[in-house]
């Protein structure tokens, strides 16, 4: 059994597609400048073609990485053509993904009752929108949901969860804004098991300012729940801004600092050109991604496949 299954529908395609757009755009009108009047790939080739991946906020390291890579081939097959170059920077960008998911990637292969998920990020990224994103995901798969409230830090985050909960009809636990967040995880985990629960979805504070507050928290926030359900959480989830280019990658190196991440999500791609940011992120520290947000709509924030992911990206 699975509690996320990998249904691309031709919808969920066109949806990835155009979120992809602005970021496909201005990546391919760099790469066709770089090949133009040129019949093979040489040192200006890879220049221009290092800009443009630099450009998409694939990531310094990452574009370092994926260079050399075709360079290697440039050495080995003595010509390449520049009408290849597309098919051999897809391939490569599959192969990053590769190796940090599998074929089961967004699969729970022996799934826990609750599943805890406890989800973090800082504010502002779509956070809560996420998780209520995901609750429906969830739900119409069948799932029994719970919402657990532990970002007790600001009253809107709150209240925003709790709207989240009543549009997608799933119960929440929340107490008054300024509770120990651990309090309100203990008691949701108490709730989830009560309620026979498939899937619990945990908020948390998106405090970044004092980086050994939060490590404490999010700490005291794991052991609390591993108490009432053994292991949880099983996964924490980063959710980060795509939009924001280079500075999710300075919250990414933040929060794996915090506490120990298991999977990302990266939202708001639809109205960046820095949709990159998935590809870099995801190879540089070696995480997974689980979700992308492709649009404002509550099915817009999909599963993340990296084949599709990749054919949207070089989609012309």
């Amino acid at each position: 059994m699975s509690f996320l299954k990998k249904i691309f529908s031709s919808e969920k395609k066109e949806s990835l597609d155009k979120g992809l757009e602005k970021t496909r755009t201005g990546f391919f009108s760099k790469i066709s400048k770089a090949v133009a009047g040129k019949s093979k790939v040489d040192e200006d080739v890879l220049d221009e073609l290092e800009e443009a991946l630099v450009s998409a906020d694939v990531g310094i390291a990452t574009t370092v990485k994926i260079i050399d890579r075709i360079e290697a081939r440039v050495a080995k097959d003595k010509y390449l053509g520049t009408d290849e170059l597309n098919q051999i920077l897809r391939t490569e960008i599959a192969g990053l993904l590769s190796e940090v998911t599998n074929e089961d990637e967004n699969r729970i292969t022996e799934p826990q009752k609750p599943y805890v998920i406890m989800v973090v990020g800082v504010n502002g990224v779509g956070k809560t929108t996420s998780i209520g994103k995901m609750a429906y995901l969830y739900k119409s798969q069948g799932k029994k949901v719970l919402l657990g409230a532990a970002d007790t830090f600001r009253a809107a985050a709150i209240d925003q969860l709790q709207i989240w909960a009543d549009r997608v009809g799933v119960p929440i636990v929340k107490q008054q804004m300024g509770a120990d967040p651990a309090s309100v995880a203990f008691e949701t985990m108490q709730a989830a098991v009560a309620q026979q629960a498939d899937v619990v979805l945990i908020d948390t504070a998106g405090r970044l300012h004092n980086k050994i507050n939060l490590m404490n928290e999010l700490s005291k926030v794991k052991r609390v729940m591993d108490k009432i359900v053994p292991g949880a959480p099983h996964e924490v989830l980063l959710i980060l801004d795509g939009s924001t280019g280079q500075n999710a990658f300075e919250q990414a190196k933040q929060f794996t600092k915090a506490t120990e991440v298991t999977a990302l999500a990266v939202t708001k791609l639809d109205g960046t050109a820095k949709g990159g940011v998935v590809i870099g992120i995801s190879d540089q520290f070696q995480i997974p991604v689980r979700f992308i947000g492709v649009g404002e709509g509550v099915e817009d924030l999909q599963i993340f496949d990296k084949m599709e992911f990749v054919d949207s990206f070089f989609k012309k």
